[in-house]
């Protein structure tokens, strides 16, 4: 074990269940967010004794300094929390696309914010930001979130420069192939493989390990980095 302590926000399935996973795997801790006290611990206590849980919505950001004034020094931070959401601008919904907005922009900012007294101010510390694909490959529905990753790459932008050394990057995935939303969705998944050079969709294992690069690299700040295989060629 090292005395290196990486919290994932949202950590609880999906990319940032596996990222945690291998957090453990390489000998740090894990602090692992996500919604509801019991899960939170269930899944933690899944993963090992070096992680911990801690029950937080980054939706109800006025919440999230409580919730996270029991962590200690931090040596990386991944806001991985995410929400689908399904909203045009032709049969908008105010309420859904608040939420979207506060939860990914206002939520991961404050969860910086509250934790900026511990995070080591070296650029041996990382902090990665998730936002997504649709920030240029909208698609219909996506008004929201193609926004919202949008405004990911002007945050990371200004907290890359406002942190330093602190390094502040952004990663974007797209159809990522064996993840449990796109598990079953054969017909989709073939389609959007048929429209990859190579044939094949990037993989958990994949984001995984570009996080891990993002955390570790002390070379690179303020990079928005696109996991698709080259999806974006076609």
């Amino acid at each position: 074990m090292t005395d290196r302590t990486i919290v994932v926000i949202g950590g609880t399935s999906g990319i940032g269940l596996e990222l945690a996973k291998d957090i453990v795997a390489r000998g740090d801790s894990v602090v692992i967010t996500g919604r509801g006290r019991e899960r939170v611990d269930q899944i933690a206590a899944s993963i090992g004794d070096a992680a911990t849980g801690v029950s937080l919505d980054i939706s109800e950001p006025e919440t999230i300094a409580g919730q996270l004034a029991g962590i200690g020094a931090v040596h990386g931070l991944v806001l991985a929390a995410i929400e689908r959401d399904a909203n045009t601008v032709r049969d908008y919904d105010i309420s859904r696309a608040r939420r979207l907005v506060t939860l990914k922009l206002i939520g991961y900012t404050e969860v910086i914010h509250a934790l900026l007294d511990r995070l080591e101010p070296s650029n041996a510390t990382g902090i990665v930001l998730f936002g997504g694909r649709a920030k240029d490959a909208p698609y219909p529905g996506s008004t929201t979130v193609a926004t919202i990753n949008g405004g990911v790459m002007g945050l990371m932008n200004a907290l890359a420069l406002e942190l330093a050394p602190i390094r502040v990057n952004a990663i974007h995935p797209g159809i990522i192939g064996d993840s449990p939303f796109w598990a079953g969705k054969t017909a989709a998944i073939e389609g959007y493989a048929s429209r990859t050079p190579g044939g094949e969709l990037a993989t958990m294992a994949d984001a995984v390990d570009a996080v891990q690069f993002l955390l570790r690299n002390r070379g690179v700040s303020a990079l928005n980095l696109d996991l698709d295989r080259g999806w974006r060629l076609t």
